[in-house]
């Protein structure tokens, strides 16, 4: 498939080739008046989302991209579902800068709301447009053309392909978003299993991601990082690497220190020896000795009212906590890497990062050229939802393509690296006061919630790591708040509960000691964990189920369904107390604007070693109309395994020098013996409903759901993460 043509290009063809297309397009469109469906809105051509050949070839772009969560699949059913053919007739090509719609960031459960929205009504138009040139053609009713597979047949059984009507006729034309898509009813596609495209060769071990990729020519890079965060290179000798076979280039740039060689394990090798004849200078400037409590609450912070409802009730019996998150990992299983190759002024660069026309920008004030001049092809990466390292090693890779041009230069972290360099989710803190009135309803709420940013993605050649390392470093744009509703360390800071008097105040850091941001559902994580702990204590003071306790505070009916069939599949009445064995529950609305997911946990607790066993997880979710249930299912289940790792386990540990937490030994992840021993996954479709995200859905109650579990179990109030075995052993 060739690029896009110039708009202007386009409209001269389309102009000359005359038709009923032409006809039907000369006025004025109805989407000029009102916001476009998702993505359409910034993308308003068709050709920019669909395009069939002569040869009846259907290409659907997406610039959104594939991290594992299985939105390949997803947009394929939609696209396939509106025009009518079979998936396995559909190339999906998905982010990349000389193809795709510039979608941003693949980012905060956003897929199917965006790219899903915009493509089931590009579709459903071009699907409109190929039965009106059918009826044309066929000289009769556009009631009476049907769709079948790529063909519009009349009802005598003439039949023509998609792409034998499109012949002389093009697609770019406006959206309308008139175009009605197809009847929840009649979908054979869209909301069915379909599998993975995305699994076959990861379960086969055939090449899958960017780390597999090998190209003619190929050459590898390594660089070699400062010990710590603010370490000054005084000197390095490289004499020792002429001895060293396959070496092919030495390159410093202030502090950005690295090797080229002609295989993998030379540039290991060489890289290794550089660090050995490398000499730092080591300031003894990170807090280690504050909890991420304290370091949080010290920092400087910029506060805003995010809701401020009610009069300011007084009396009723109060209750007040407050609860912590540390610094954490996306700690990818696989280390991030990236290819770079720069030819004729020209730079191209194959990446994992979430954001390809983001990092295009990044990477071309980094190398001081046109952004016209970066190319930017997503390969999907061996693990991340987040921020981590993939822009920081694209950058890597291009500026060691720029200092070996001719030949792709692949670039892969070592686990050293992943660990101590990617941006780590921020730590943050709640402190939450309640008041509890005579019918034990919620008389009066106040939250206050601190945290650093939780975004600092590229855009900015600054947000690059390599790029604030040179000789004239780029210094990190001001971190900025992300604005509610959507909200980042504020994100679910306000419940999702009906409550006549709520105050809550969001205070935003600029800067944390460590660079932070997004890591999956940013600062909700946190929030709903506080929040929902907060409610099973508030429960627990009133005497009531906790359950109840939700549903006496929730106004919204789908909310309410998901509750119940959380509570109802678990067996929450029927439970029965047992010695060590305790249960936890635990709901939130993500971004209280996207899905619907409610838990219900079983755990068991041996306080004499702290260990947390899983017993059981009920989830109940409702993410509007369902497009691929197991899906669905995936990313819930994928979310609570995560959670619970973090939830149990993960923390970033530092000295005042440099980060510990450097291997899986210093930053153990849930392992099999901890993960949920049953977990089911209940879903209420809503055919019709538009598309909620999914993604990052389960991460906080399932942190929430775990505590108020292991509370139930032993009697310990956990309000720190994570719940790991010391802090259960040892209360």
């Amino acid at each position: 498939m060739t690029r896009a043509m110039p708009h202007s290009v386009a409209r001269r063809r389309f102009l000359a080739a005359g038709g009923s297309l032409t006809l039907a397009f000369a006025f004025r469109p109805a989407w000029s008046a009102d916001k476009l469906p998702g993505s359409l809105d910034k993308t308003p051509w068709l050709d920019a989302w669909i395009r069939i050949d002569a040869g009846n070839r259907i290409t659907v772009f997406t610039g959104k991209a594939e991290l594992g969560q299985g939105i390949r699949t997803a947009l394929l059913q939609v696209a396939a579902e509106e025009l009518v053919v079979s998936p396995a007739r559909i190339a999906m090509v998905t982010a990349d800068t000389a193809r795709t719609p510039n979608e941003g960031y693949t980012a905060g459960s956003h897929s199917m709301q965006d790219s899903g929205t915009a493509l089931r009504h590009a579709a459903a138009q071009v699907r409109t447009i190929l039965a009106g040139l059918a009826a044309r053609r066929f000289g009769t009713d556009v009631s009476a053309i049907t769709a079948a597979d790529g063909a519009m047949r009349a009802p005598d059984g003439r039949s023509a392909t998609y792409g034998a009507l499109l012949a002389g006729q093009t697609l770019h034309l406006r959206a309308d978003g008139q175009a009605a898509p197809r009847d929840p009813a009649s979908h054979t596609i869209s909301g069915r299993n379909l599998a993975r495209v995305d699994i076959p060769a990861k379960v086969a071990g055939g090449p899958a991601y960017v780390q597999d990729l090998r190209l003619p020519g190929m050459v590898h890079g390594r660089v070699v990082r400062p010990p710590s965060p603010s370490a000054r290179l005084d000197g390095v000798d490289e004499g020792p690497l002429t001895d060293l076979p396959g070496v092919l280039k030495v390159v410093r740039d202030g502090r950005f220190l690295a090797v080229i060689a002609d295989r993998e394990y030379r540039a290991v090798k060489a890289a290794a020896a550089l660090a050995q004849n490398a000499r730092w200078t080591l300031p003894a400037d990170l807090p280690a000795d504050l909890t991420p409590a304290d370091l949080v609450r010290r920092l400087p912070a910029q506060s805003t009212t995010i809701l401020d409802r009610g009069a300011g009730s007084t009396g009723g019996r109060t209750l007040r906590a407050a609860y912590s998150r540390p610094f954490q990992l996306h700690a990818s299983i696989g280390p991030s890497c990236a290819v770079a190759r720069l030819d004729d002024g020209r730079y191209t660069v194959w990446t994992h990062s979430q954001g390809v026309y983001p990092l295009r920008a990044a990477l071309a004030e980094m190398l001081g050229v046109a952004e016209d001049a970066v190319h930017c092809i997503h390969v999907e990466g061996a693990g991340c939802y987040g921020h981590n390292a993939a822009d920081d090693v694209a950058a890597d890779a291009a500026l060691l393509a720029r200092a070996y041009p001719g030949r792709p230069v692949r670039v892969q972290w070592m686990r050293e690296d992943e660990h101590g360099w990617e941006p780590f989710g921020p730590p943050m803190l709640a402190e939450v006061e309640a008041a509890l009135d005579a019918d034990g309803k919620i008389a009066r709420w106040r939250y206050d919630v601190w945290s650093p940013p939780h975004n600092a993605r590229p855009g900015k050649a600054g947000n690059l790591l390599a790029a604030t390392h040179l000789a004239r470093p780029f210094a990190p744009p001001p971190a900025k708040p992300i604005p509610q509703p959507e909200g980042g360390g504020d994100r679910n800071a306000i419940p999702y509960y009906a409550l006549p008097d709520a105050h809550v105040v969001h205070h935003f850091q600029s800067a944390a000691p460590l660079r932070t941001s997004a890591l999956r559902a940013l600062g909700a994580y946190c929030n709903v964990f506080a929040i929902e702990s907060f409610m099973d204590e508030l429960a627990r003071a009133d005497g009531t189920d906790p359950v109840a306790f939700r549903l006496r505070h929730l106004d919204d009916p789908r909310a309410a369904d998901v509750v119940r069939a959380a509570a109802q599949g678990f067996g929450w009445n029927a439970w029965r107390p047992r010695a060590r064995h305790g249960r936890g529950f635990a709901f939130a609305r993500y971004k209280n604007l996207a899905a619907y997911c409610a838990l219900a946990v079983e755990v068991e607790v041996a306080r004499e070693t702290g260990f947390v066993r899983i017993v059981c997880v009920q989830a109940a979710v409702d993410c509007g109309e369902i497009v691929n249930p197991d899906g669905v299912r995936n990313q819930i289940e994928g979310g609570i395994i995560q959670s619970a790792s973090w939830t149990l386990l993960e923390r970033v540990r530092y000295d005042a020098r440099d980060i510990l937490t450097r291997d899986w030994a210093g930053y153990p992840i849930l392992r099999f013996d901890q993960v949920p021993e049953r977990l089911d996954v209940r879903l209420l479709d809503r055919p019709g409903q538009p598309f909620l995200g999914t993604g990052e859905a389960a991460q906080g109650p399932a942190a929430a759901a775990l505590a108020n579990a292991i509370f139930d179990a032993c009697g310990l109030r956990l309000r720190d993460l994570p719940l790991d075995r010391a802090r259960i052993r040892d209360r």
